[in-house]
């Protein structure tokens, strides 16, 4: 059997739309379906949402103040995280984090937080860090370039 517009059948039937103002032997004639009197009779009267007060529903909302920054922000990387994964004399950098499995994407940077003990003597470059976490690299013999 061929393929052509008449042969093709939906799954479901095409429903009828209802032809409303065609003359009172339609049975949707006068009136229209629309009953009589009243704002929803009249055209332009169907103004849903005005008329179901979703004005006064949106005022009641509360509005949402400030905003969200689009600005990317640093991965964080743990002292516990480097004295476990990290090698001593090797220089860390946000590659070497990624390559680790420490930071998903090097895009973001990487931000190291003092949040545990660090005693390996460690180099980092290209990577931020907290005030505290700076020191205690310098302690334990670390260096810190950005």
């Amino acid at each position: 059997m061929a393929l052509t517009p008449n042969t093709i059948s939906s799954k479901r039937a095409k429903k009828n739309v209802k032809r409303l103002g065609r003359g009172d032997g339609s049975g949707k004639g006068t009136y229209s379906a629309r009953g009589l009197k009243g704002q929803k009779s009249r055209s332009g009267g169907k103004g849903g949402l005005k008329r179901r007060a979703f004005k006064a529903q949106l005022q009641k909302v509360p509005k949402l103040r400030g905003f969200k920054s689009q600005a990317l922000k640093p991965e964080t990387v743990t002292f516990a995280q480097l004295e476990r994964y990290a090698e001593e004399g090797v220089e860390i950098t946000p590659f070497y984090l990624k390559e680790k499995g420490l930071i998903g994407s090097t895009k973001k940077g990487a931000k190291i937080v003092a949040s545990g003990e660090l005693k390996k003597k460690l180099e980092f470059k290209g990577c931020f860090a907290t005030k505290k976490a700076a020191e205690t690299i310098e302690k334990a013999g670390g260096k810190l370039v950005y």
